[in-house]
């Protein structure tokens, strides 16, 4: 059974930092990703790593402040959130894709298999 599981949300005040881990269970992926949705708001793209390789990609908004990592002995990927604003407040999901780790299905959410049950980031100004 495939399992992700969120954590690291929390309160912040703006330009602090926060760090998101999710551990993945039950198989293994081809890439991993964080998206986010704020009310009222589409999911959004934060980043994605391709497992085998750790190439990774950032979302235009959050590029230069967010960076993600993973570890594969211990099937864990991290998202390392820094300079944060109050527009980054959401709930952040972890997402594991298995396919083609072509850079135009990594980044959009529909491609992905599994998900977690999110985080909230909640960052005041």
């Amino acid at each position: 059974q495939v399992q992700l599981v969120e954590s690291g949300g929390g309160l912040v005040q703006a330009g602090g930092s926060l760090r998101l881990s999710c551990a993945a269970s039950g198989r293994t992926f081809s890439s991993m990703g964080w998206f986010r949705q704020a009310p009222g708001k589409e999911r959004e793209f934060v980043a994605a790593i391709i497992w085998s390789s750790g190439n990774n990609y950032v979302g235009d908004s959050v590029k230069g402040r967010f960076n993600i990592s993973r570890d594969n002995a211990k099937n864990m990927v991290y998202l390392e959130m820094g300079s944060l604003k109050p527009e980054d407040t959401a709930v952040y999901y972890c997402a594991a894709y298995s396919g083609g780790n072509y850079y135009y299905r990594i980044i959009r959410d529909e491609w992905y298999n599994y998900w977690g049950q999110g985080t909230q980031v909640t960052v005041s100004s």
